[in-house]
């Protein structure tokens, strides 16, 4: 792993890794967990229904469900229209994209050089069988709830298996690095009254980008404080009482 790209070959994967690919020109990453013999649990939503409007925009710019060329994949058969947790083979969850491992246990210093979110967490991860356990049993009770783009997507589903980390409060975003990163930017420029202490151009990037990072970091599954370790049995329990993931238990 290095500042400049994640990039792995399949050959490097191991399972229990946290793996994403690149979306839509680089918008949006769709995350799983690799669980060996060249296949990934991971959680997706039907296309088209991925930001919830109902147009052809959601498509355009956040897919999470595998693509569908016309020929079904021999592995997987069509799953263009599945939603949940679902598995598939690397090719099918990669759809032509490339290859990336999600980095944990990073340095601050290392977290903040990486400007993109939705790359790398300072949260550590799980022992491989636990993470493997938490996605197996995800996947076989369909048991992460309904996807949320802001509160539980895919990328929120491959952090709990990795961590078994949840928010526990209904008004914050969820795990993901990618909101947390494009809340960060909004921040950076709407946030404070102090962006009117200086009028240069130089002196506004400076203060956008203090403010970025510190968003960011503070947004991180690890280290915040209204996040706690759920076991996976509780959450699907709760998930089948009606209790959302996200309040506390």
């Amino acid at each position: 792993m290095s500042i400049l790209s994640n990039k792995v070959e399949r050959e490097e994967l191991a399972p229990g890794d946290h793996i994403y690919s690149w979306r839509s020109a680089y918008i949006y990453a769709h995350h799983g967990i690799y669980v060996g013999d060249g296949m990934v649990i991971h959680f997706t939503r039907a296309a088209g229904q991925e930001i919830g409007t109902g147009t052809v925009l959601d498509q355009f710019l956040f897919s999470s469900s595998p693509s569908n060329s016309g020929t079904p994949c021999e592995k997987c058969g069509d799953q263009s229209n599945l939603h949940g947790v679902i598995t598939s083979c690397l090719d099918c969850f990669l759809a032509g994209g490339n290859l990336y491992l999600f980095s944990y246990s990073v340095t601050p210093t290392f977290f903040l050089a990486k400007a993109r979110g939705g790359t790398c967490t300072l949260a550590p991860s799980d022992s491989p069988n636990i993470v493997l356990h938490r996605a197996k049993y995800l996947l076989d009770n369909n048991g992460f709830g309904m996807y949320c783009l802001f509160k539980n997507n895919c990328e929120d589903f491959a952090i709990y298996c990795k961590t078994g980390l949840l928010v526990e409060t209904t008004f914050s975003v969820g795990r993901s690095g990618q909101i947390s990163s494009v809340l960060a930017a909004i921040t950076s420029i709407m946030s404070s009254p102090l962006r009117f202490l200086t009028t240069s151009a130089s002196g506004l990037m400076v203060f956008a980008s203090g403010m970025y990072c510190v968003s960011r970091y503070v947004s991180d599954i690890g280290i915040r404080r209204d996040a706690n370790k759920i076991p996976v049995e509780t959450l699907v329990a709760q998930l089948c009482q009606g209790v959302p993931q996200t309040m506390a238990t």
